[in-house]
Protein backbone atom coordinates (compact mmCIF):
# COMPACT_ATOMS: atom_id res chain seq x y z
CA UNK A 1 0.00 0.00 0.00
CA UNK A 2 1.41 3.50 -1.30
CA UNK A 3 2.68 5.60 1.77
CA UNK A 4 2.63 9.47 2.04
CA UNK A 5 4.94 11.06 4.32
CA UNK A 6 5.67 14.66 4.73
CA UNK A 7 8.24 14.52 1.97
CA UNK A 8 6.18 13.40 -1.02
CA UNK A 9 2.15 14.86 0.15
CA UNK A 10 1.58 17.95 -1.21
CA UNK A 11 -1.84 18.43 -0.09
CA UNK A 12 -4.92 16.27 1.87
CA UNK A 13 -8.55 16.03 0.84
CA UNK A 14 -11.16 16.92 4.00
CA UNK A 15 -14.16 14.85 3.28
CA UNK A 16 -15.69 17.22 5.78
CA UNK A 17 -19.58 16.59 7.47
CA UNK A 18 -21.63 15.51 4.39
CA UNK A 19 -22.15 14.61 0.87
CA UNK A 20 -25.46 15.07 0.68
CA UNK A 21 -26.51 18.42 -1.49
CA UNK A 22 -28.58 19.24 0.35
CA UNK A 23 -27.85 18.77 3.82
CA UNK A 24 -24.41 20.78 2.88
CA UNK A 25 -26.74 23.55 2.42
CA UNK A 26 -28.13 23.40 5.58
CA UNK A 27 -25.11 22.66 7.47
CA UNK A 28 -23.12 25.79 5.65
CA UNK A 29 -26.14 27.82 6.55
CA UNK A 30 -26.55 26.79 10.22
CA UNK A 31 -22.19 26.97 10.74
CA UNK A 32 -22.19 30.72 9.13
CA UNK A 33 -25.06 31.66 11.26
CA UNK A 34 -22.92 30.12 14.47
CA UNK A 35 -19.61 31.45 13.01
CA UNK A 36 -21.15 35.22 12.48
CA UNK A 37 -23.16 35.12 16.12
CA UNK A 38 -19.20 34.02 17.71
CA UNK A 39 -17.34 36.79 15.91
CA UNK A 40 -19.72 39.28 16.73
CA UNK A 41 -20.66 38.24 20.55
CA UNK A 42 -17.06 38.28 21.24
CA UNK A 43 -15.83 41.58 19.55
CA UNK A 44 -18.86 43.09 21.07
CA UNK A 45 -17.42 42.10 24.12
CA UNK A 46 -14.21 43.17 24.07
CA UNK A 47 -15.19 46.32 22.86
CA UNK A 48 -17.21 46.93 25.89
CA UNK A 49 -14.72 46.15 28.34
CA UNK A 50 -11.96 48.51 26.78
CA UNK A 51 -14.72 51.46 27.15
CA UNK A 52 -16.25 50.86 30.08
CA UNK A 53 -13.69 51.49 33.25
CA UNK A 54 -15.92 49.60 36.06
CA UNK A 55 -15.18 46.16 33.36
CA UNK A 56 -11.42 46.71 33.84
CA UNK A 57 -10.66 44.15 36.52
CA UNK A 58 -8.96 40.62 36.60
CA UNK A 59 -12.15 38.54 35.83
CA UNK A 60 -12.65 41.00 32.69
CA UNK A 61 -9.15 40.97 31.41
CA UNK A 62 -9.79 37.12 31.30
CA UNK A 63 -12.58 37.07 29.80
CA UNK A 64 -11.21 39.09 26.57
CA UNK A 65 -8.34 36.49 26.70
CA UNK A 66 -10.80 33.93 26.07
CA UNK A 67 -13.45 35.84 23.54
CA UNK A 68 -10.05 36.73 21.77
CA UNK A 69 -9.00 32.62 21.84
CA UNK A 70 -12.71 31.94 20.88
CA UNK A 71 -12.36 34.44 17.52
CA UNK A 72 -9.01 32.56 16.51
CA UNK A 73 -10.35 29.45 17.35
CA UNK A 74 -13.35 29.19 15.33
CA UNK A 75 -11.60 31.40 12.68
CA UNK A 76 -8.98 28.65 12.49
CA UNK A 77 -11.63 26.05 11.65
CA UNK A 78 -14.90 27.37 10.46
CA UNK A 79 -13.99 29.58 7.28
CA UNK A 80 -12.27 26.28 5.64
CA UNK A 81 -15.27 23.98 6.79
CA UNK A 82 -17.42 26.48 5.08
CA UNK A 83 -15.55 26.66 2.07
CA UNK A 84 -15.34 23.10 1.68
CA UNK A 85 -18.90 22.50 2.69
CA UNK A 86 -20.17 24.14 -0.60
CA UNK A 87 -16.92 23.70 -3.03
CA UNK A 88 -15.91 20.60 -5.03
CA UNK A 89 -12.38 20.90 -4.51
CA UNK A 90 -11.81 20.15 -0.57
CA UNK A 91 -7.81 19.63 -0.34
CA UNK A 92 -5.54 21.82 1.45
CA UNK A 93 -1.99 21.96 1.75
CA UNK A 94 0.15 20.02 3.47
CA UNK A 95 1.56 23.22 4.92
CA UNK A 96 -1.93 24.26 5.52
CA UNK A 97 -2.83 21.51 7.34
CA UNK A 98 0.07 21.42 9.58
CA UNK A 99 -0.87 25.22 10.36
CA UNK A 100 -4.66 24.34 10.72
CA UNK A 101 -3.95 21.74 13.49
CA UNK A 102 -1.19 24.25 15.60
CA UNK A 103 -2.96 27.10 15.73
CA UNK A 104 -6.35 25.02 16.63
CA UNK A 105 -4.47 22.64 19.03
CA UNK A 106 -2.82 25.59 20.23
CA UNK A 107 -6.19 27.84 20.91
CA UNK A 108 -7.85 24.70 22.67
CA UNK A 109 -5.58 23.75 24.76
CA UNK A 110 -5.17 27.58 26.01
CA UNK A 111 -8.67 28.13 26.12
CA UNK A 112 -8.86 25.12 28.66
CA UNK A 113 -6.28 26.46 30.88
CA UNK A 114 -7.73 29.91 30.76
CA UNK A 115 -11.34 28.72 31.68
CA UNK A 116 -9.46 26.86 34.72
CA UNK A 117 -7.65 30.54 35.89
CA UNK A 118 -10.97 32.23 35.50
CA UNK A 119 -12.66 29.56 37.80
CA UNK A 120 -10.15 30.25 40.41
CA UNK A 121 -10.58 33.91 40.25
CA UNK A 122 -14.32 33.48 40.69
CA UNK A 123 -12.77 31.13 44.04
CA UNK A 124 -10.71 34.22 45.13
CA UNK A 125 -13.48 37.05 44.54
CA UNK A 126 -16.25 34.60 46.63
CA UNK A 127 -14.20 32.86 49.14
CA UNK A 128 -11.45 35.06 49.54
CA UNK A 129 -12.96 38.66 48.72
CA UNK A 130 -10.60 40.82 51.67
CA UNK A 131 -7.86 39.60 49.96
CA UNK A 132 -9.17 39.65 46.24
CA UNK A 133 -6.98 42.19 44.72
CA UNK A 134 -3.59 41.24 46.29
CA UNK A 135 -4.45 37.32 45.27
CA UNK A 136 -5.22 38.89 41.49
CA UNK A 137 -2.45 41.49 41.25
CA UNK A 138 -2.13 42.99 37.92
CA UNK A 139 1.61 41.17 37.73
CA UNK A 140 -0.60 37.59 38.88
CA UNK A 141 -2.89 38.01 36.24
CA UNK A 142 -0.46 38.43 33.37
CA UNK A 143 1.39 35.75 34.19
CA UNK A 144 -1.91 33.61 34.60
CA UNK A 145 -2.45 34.67 30.75
CA UNK A 146 1.14 34.26 29.13
CA UNK A 147 1.81 31.03 31.09
CA UNK A 148 -1.72 29.82 29.62
CA UNK A 149 -0.47 30.75 26.31
CA UNK A 150 2.79 29.12 26.43
CA UNK A 151 1.43 26.19 27.51
CA UNK A 152 -0.89 26.45 24.71
CA UNK A 153 2.15 26.94 22.06
CA UNK A 154 4.46 24.43 23.50
CA UNK A 155 1.69 21.55 24.01
CA UNK A 156 0.74 22.40 20.07
CA UNK A 157 4.16 22.36 18.89
CA UNK A 158 4.67 18.84 20.60
CA UNK A 159 1.59 17.35 19.17
CA UNK A 160 2.37 18.56 15.30
CA UNK A 161 6.06 17.54 15.16
CA UNK A 162 4.76 14.00 16.54
CA UNK A 163 2.40 13.46 13.46
CA UNK A 164 3.78 15.05 10.76
CA UNK A 165 6.22 12.87 11.04
CA UNK A 166 4.21 9.90 10.79
CA UNK A 167 3.76 8.16 7.24
CA UNK A 168 -0.01 7.75 5.93
CA UNK A 169 -1.07 4.35 4.49
CA UNK A 170 -4.64 5.27 4.07
CA UNK A 171 -3.76 7.62 1.03
CA UNK A 172 -4.48 11.29 1.62
CA UNK A 173 -8.58 11.71 2.41
CA UNK A 174 -8.82 12.85 5.79
CA UNK A 175 -12.01 12.00 7.18
CA UNK A 176 -13.21 15.10 9.07
CA UNK A 177 -14.20 18.60 8.17
CA UNK A 178 -10.21 19.78 9.60
CA UNK A 179 -7.10 18.56 10.08
CA UNK A 180 -6.98 17.21 13.56
CA UNK A 181 -4.18 15.16 15.40
CA UNK A 182 -6.84 11.59 16.01
CA UNK A 183 -8.10 11.46 12.72
CA UNK A 184 -4.49 11.84 11.32
CA UNK A 185 -3.13 9.07 13.36
CA UNK A 186 -5.98 6.62 12.46
CA UNK A 187 -4.33 7.57 8.52
CA UNK A 188 -0.95 6.56 9.58
CA UNK A 189 0.30 3.16 9.09
CA UNK A 190 3.49 1.92 11.34
CA UNK A 191 4.23 2.63 15.37
CA UNK A 192 1.59 5.01 16.60
CA UNK A 193 2.41 4.66 20.41
CA UNK A 194 4.17 7.32 21.17
CA UNK A 195 1.64 9.46 19.50
CA UNK A 196 -0.80 8.44 21.31
CA UNK A 197 0.70 8.53 24.18
CA UNK A 198 1.43 11.89 24.06
CA UNK A 199 -1.86 13.10 23.40
CA UNK A 200 -2.93 10.93 26.56
CA UNK A 201 -0.70 12.71 29.07
CA UNK A 202 -1.46 16.38 27.37
CA UNK A 203 -5.20 15.56 27.77
CA UNK A 204 -5.02 13.97 31.39
CA UNK A 205 -2.52 17.24 32.40
CA UNK A 206 -4.25 19.64 30.34
CA UNK A 207 -8.02 18.68 30.20
CA UNK A 208 -8.61 16.53 32.72
CA UNK A 209 -5.92 18.60 35.07
CA UNK A 210 -7.74 21.94 34.52
CA UNK A 211 -11.51 20.79 34.76
CA UNK A 212 -10.39 19.20 38.16
CA UNK A 213 -9.20 22.48 39.13
CA UNK A 214 -12.64 23.85 38.08
CA UNK A 215 -14.43 21.46 39.79
CA UNK A 216 -12.63 21.79 42.71
CA UNK A 217 -13.08 25.34 42.62
CA UNK A 218 -16.87 25.39 42.26
CA UNK A 219 -17.33 22.85 44.75
CA UNK A 220 -16.07 25.97 47.46
CA UNK A 221 -17.76 29.09 45.50
CA UNK A 222 -20.97 26.94 45.99
CA UNK A 223 -20.59 25.92 50.01
CA UNK A 224 -19.91 29.75 50.18
CA UNK A 225 -23.25 30.67 48.19
CA UNK A 226 -24.90 28.36 50.57
CA UNK A 227 -24.03 30.66 53.20
CA UNK A 228 -26.00 33.95 51.75
CA UNK A 229 -28.92 34.66 53.31
CA UNK A 230 -30.66 35.98 50.76
CA UNK A 231 -32.79 33.35 48.76
CA UNK A 232 -33.04 35.60 46.11
CA UNK A 233 -29.12 35.87 46.33
CA UNK A 234 -28.53 32.65 45.98
CA UNK A 235 -30.82 31.63 43.17
CA UNK A 236 -28.83 33.94 41.15
CA UNK A 237 -25.51 32.68 42.18
CA UNK A 238 -26.96 29.31 41.57
CA UNK A 239 -28.24 30.10 37.95
CA UNK A 240 -24.97 32.01 36.94
CA UNK A 241 -22.53 29.07 38.29
CA UNK A 242 -25.44 26.39 36.52
CA UNK A 243 -24.77 28.33 33.16
CA UNK A 244 -20.74 28.58 33.31
CA UNK A 245 -20.87 24.74 34.35
CA UNK A 246 -22.68 23.32 31.80
CA UNK A 247 -21.11 25.56 29.00
CA UNK A 248 -17.72 24.00 30.65
CA UNK A 249 -19.00 20.74 30.60
CA UNK A 250 -19.91 20.89 26.75
CA UNK A 251 -16.49 21.90 25.82
CA UNK A 252 -14.16 19.90 28.14
CA UNK A 253 -16.44 16.73 28.05
CA UNK A 254 -16.51 16.57 24.16
CA UNK A 255 -12.65 17.06 23.91
CA UNK A 256 -11.80 14.46 26.62
CA UNK A 257 -13.59 12.37 24.40
CA UNK A 258 -12.14 12.71 21.54
CA UNK A 259 -8.46 12.46 22.87
CA UNK A 260 -8.42 10.57 25.64
CA UNK A 261 -9.28 7.31 23.78
CA UNK A 262 -7.76 5.08 21.07
CA UNK A 263 -6.83 6.66 17.96
CA UNK A 264 -5.33 4.03 15.57
CA UNK A 265 -5.95 2.76 12.83
CA UNK A 266 -7.58 -0.23 13.67
CA UNK A 267 -10.27 1.91 15.64
CA UNK A 268 -12.69 3.22 12.62
CA UNK A 269 -14.14 6.54 13.19
CA UNK A 270 -18.31 7.08 13.64
CA UNK A 271 -19.92 10.17 12.60
CA UNK A 272 -19.54 10.88 16.01
CA UNK A 273 -15.97 11.44 15.88
CA UNK A 274 -16.70 13.80 12.88
CA UNK A 275 -19.67 15.71 14.38
CA UNK A 276 -18.77 16.35 18.01
CA UNK A 277 -16.12 19.03 17.44
CA UNK A 278 -18.47 21.17 16.27
CA UNK A 279 -19.36 21.47 20.10
CA UNK A 280 -15.74 22.91 20.80
CA UNK A 281 -14.91 24.48 18.05
CA UNK A 282 -18.31 26.72 17.05
CA UNK A 283 -20.93 26.03 19.23
CA UNK A 284 -19.17 27.02 22.57
CA UNK A 285 -17.09 29.64 21.42
CA UNK A 286 -20.37 30.98 20.34
CA UNK A 287 -22.13 30.54 23.81
CA UNK A 288 -18.96 31.89 25.89
CA UNK A 289 -19.64 35.84 25.63
CA UNK A 290 -23.52 35.52 26.46
CA UNK A 291 -22.69 32.90 29.10
CA UNK A 292 -20.17 34.84 31.38
CA UNK A 293 -21.56 38.63 30.43
CA UNK A 294 -25.54 38.83 29.60
CA UNK A 295 -26.29 39.02 33.58
CA UNK A 296 -23.74 41.20 34.34
CA UNK A 297 -25.46 44.90 35.17
CA UNK A 298 -21.86 46.91 33.85
CA UNK A 299 -21.89 44.86 30.55
CA UNK A 300 -25.81 45.56 29.88
CA UNK A 301 -26.16 49.07 30.74
CA UNK A 302 -22.58 49.83 28.61
CA UNK A 303 -24.66 47.91 25.72
CA UNK A 304 -27.66 50.04 26.40
CA UNK A 305 -25.72 53.21 26.50
CA UNK A 306 -23.95 52.92 23.41
CA UNK A 307 -27.19 51.90 21.36
CA UNK A 308 -28.61 55.21 22.94
CA UNK A 309 -25.66 56.44 21.64
CA UNK A 310 -26.08 55.36 18.08
CA UNK A 311 -29.81 56.01 18.13
CA UNK A 312 -28.90 60.12 19.25
CA UNK A 313 -26.57 60.17 16.29
CA UNK A 314 -29.34 59.05 13.85
CA UNK A 315 -31.83 61.52 15.06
Amino acid sequence: MEQVNQSTAQQFILLGLSTDPHLQIILFLILLIIYLMNILGNLLLIMIVRINPALHSPMYFFLTNLSVIDICFSSSVIPVLLGNTLAKDKSISFLGCATQMYVSLTLGATECVILAVMSYDRFAAICRPLRYYNIMNKAMCIYLAVGSWSIGFIDSLVQVNLTFQLSFCQGVNINHYFCEAPALIRMACGDTFLNELSIYISGAIIAMGCFSLILISYVYIISSILKISSSQGRQKSFSTCASHLTVVSIYYGTIMFMYLRPHSKKYFPSETDTVLPILYTAVTPMLNPFIYSVRNKDVKSTLINLLKKKQCYQN
